[in-house]
């Protein structure tokens, strides 16, 4: 006895779009082997009518599909704005760093990649210069006289008495940057400098990076041409890219321990991290790299959900303020295992202290590692590993097994049902641990927690977890604002610094937000960047005192009711003094 067609099935048996109608012929026709004729009327196609789409698909002139769109950005103002410009100019014979810097200085910016980008897509090719060039005027021209300083300690007697720039908001970073008093910070991480450069002017040079988001040290070239960036790290000129990664391979991981210990400890003085409650998250996170280097090993990297060639980094988020305090790109796959125990220790030299809790996933350790964990008095709570014993048992559940506890959540998964064990035996756990089935929590599966905290309350517990994923959270933001997913580039920085100043730049801007009031509470850091750190200005010098004048724009009233002081003392200014003023 023949089926009855399910419900929906006439929108294959009698197509109505064309292209979909084409394709049932052809279809017919090839696959299923009919007649011209037959394959025809099935969709309502004469024979000469089917016998021309034959003709022109052989021919391969019919197209039914729509080809994939390609990935990124599907429009792109800033290109489009400068793209006439971009053509004229190269016309002219300017090179792509010329061009950029032409364009900045005209109020419509855009960097070398994208005007790279444009002359690619407009059909130029490459600028090959003679044998003897003639001398460029432009100060962001690679390899050629670009007429700028040698990077050096800022000479203020030759410092302009007015300068125009497109990055007045970065000074704004200086106030709190002083008061985590970043020279201490250096001198304890024992970053070495010279006379010409101290450290802390390499290390606000590579900073400046950061706030200003620029994705690769290669495009330091960028911000070589503004006063600001330069007046930021107290030098005439930042360092070029090739001076900055050098200067990256010359520190180890011991200089960067050293700096976190030094920033936590301020943090904790600042509030930025709590030293009581000391309940972190933890969360490992891949650096991909893009090229062909068999020396790094091949890590799970979410955002491709494959295994590929990078760099795994460790981050300890401080669960009270949700700001970052520890991070380590000095890891392997025989290390990350007791990667908690190396921020354990990291704890207790910062406090006196180990930890109070930690939470994580169930991939950042072992079971014996949560052993020596327990043996040490540290609570954790993390995820159990879905064995088929394990399932089986959740599966045996009954519905009188479990109780329903309400959350302090907002959203519709604020009442989960949770069946509880006291005592839980693990293959490699030398002890029990307290385990709970969780279900409700917006996940298909029941979501199982252990932990060696039989004092916590259970809602207290779900709730902490549930926080936990506020980590994953703030390595997004990371990543977008401080370009932490950035391993590629025509020259490599050392990645282990390049993560701890991620954790610095966040630091800054947790303590910028705190300023702003409740209002930007929970701002992310592309959202302050973007609003306040990419604000144009003028800077005024006299005798003692550097005066920034922020631009009118749409967010200057929130500066003005800022806690931003009026005046700062900037030791690596020579003591002169920053005062911030809005327009």
């Amino acid at each position: 006895m023949t089926a009855e067609p399910a419900p929906g099935s006439e929108f294959f048996t009698a197509p109505s779009q064309p292209n979909q109608r084409r394709y049932e012929a052809l279809r017919a026709y090839f696959v299923e082997r009919v007649s011209v004729a037959s394959a025809g009327a099935r969709v309502g196609y004469t024979r000469s009518s089917m016998a021309s789409l034959l003709r022109d698909f052989r021919a391969g002139r019919v197209q039914m599909f729509a080809p994939p769109a390609k990935p990124g950005p599907k429009s792109a103002p800033a290109k489009d704005r400068a793209r006439a410009r971009v053509v004229e100019l190269r016309r002219e014979g300017l090179s792509v760093y010329e061009i950029s810097s032409r364009l900045r200085a005209e109020a419509t910016p855009l960097n070398r990649t994208g005007v790279g980008q444009i002359l690619a897509e407009e059909g130029f090719g490459r600028l090959l210069r003679g044998p003897a060039p003639t001398a460029s005027t432009s100060p962001g021209t690679a390899g050629r006289d670009t007429r700028l300083p040698r990077a050096q300690v800022i000479d203020f007697a030759a410092f302009p008495a007015r300068a125009d720039t497109s990055l007045a908001g970065l000074l704004l970073m200086i106030p709190d940057l002083v008061a985590l008093d970043l020279p201490a910070l250096v001198a304890k991480a024992g970053y070495p400098g010279t006379a010409a450069i101290p450290a802390t002017s390499r290390i606000l040079s590579l900073l400046a990076l950061k706030l200003t988001a620029t994705r690769r040290v290669s495009h330091v070239d960028d911000l070589l041409a503004d006063p600001a960036s330069a007046l930021f790290a107290g030098l005439s000129v930042l360092p070029k890219k090739s001076a900055l990664t050098d200067y990256s391979y010359r520190l180890g991981h011991d200089h960067q321990q050293r700096f976190l210990a030094a920033l936590d400890q301020k943090m904790i003085g600042a509030g930025l991290a709590t030293a009581q409650d000391a309940i972190f998250d933890l969360d490992f996170h891949a650096v991909m790299h893009w090229g062909a280097d068999p020396v790094l090993e091949k890590h799970y990297v979410p955002t491709r959900s494959q295994r590929s060639r990078s760099v795994l980094t460790f981050f300890a988020q401080d669960s009270g303020t949700h700001n970052l305090v520890y991070a380590n790109a000095d890891i392997s796959k025989a290390t990350q295992n007791r990667e908690v125990i190396a921020f354990c220790d990291h704890w207790k030299t910062v406090s006196g202290n180990d930890p109070a809790m930690l939470i994580m996933d169930q991939k950042v350790t072992t079971q014996q590692v949560l052993g020596e964990l327990d043996a040490r008095g540290v609570k954790f709570a993390t995820l159990r590993m879905r064995s088929p014993a394990l399932v089986r048992y959740i599966n045996a559940l009954t519905s009188s097994d479990y109780k329903t506890i309400t959350l302090d959540r907002p959203g519709r998964h604020n009442r989960p049902k949770v069946a509880e064990s006291a005592a839980v035996t693990l293959t490699s756990y030398p002890g029990t641990v307290r385990q709970l089935v969780v279900t409700g929590l917006g996940r298909e599966a029941p979501t199982v927690i252990i932990t060696n905290n039989h004092d916590i309350k259970t809602r207290t517990l779900i709730e902490q977890y549930a926080r936990r994923m506020t980590i994953e959270q703030r390595l997004a933001e990371i990543i977008q604002a401080f370009c932490a997913d950035a391993l590629s580039s025509t020259v490599n920085l050392n990645v282990d610094l390049d993560i701890v100043l991620c954790v610095l730049a966040q630091a800054l801007l947790a303590a910028f937000r705190a300023r702003l009031g409740p209002g930007y509470t929970t701002a992310t850091p592309d959202t302050l960047q973007r609003r306040f750190l990419d604000t144009p200005g003028t800077i005024l010098s006299d005798t003692d005192t550097i005066t920034v004048v922020l631009n009118r724009r749409a967010y200057s009233p929130v500066l003005r009711q800022s806690d931003l002081p009026a005046d700062t003392v900037v030791p690596w200014w020579q003591g002169r003094r920053l005062r911030l003023q809005f327009a």
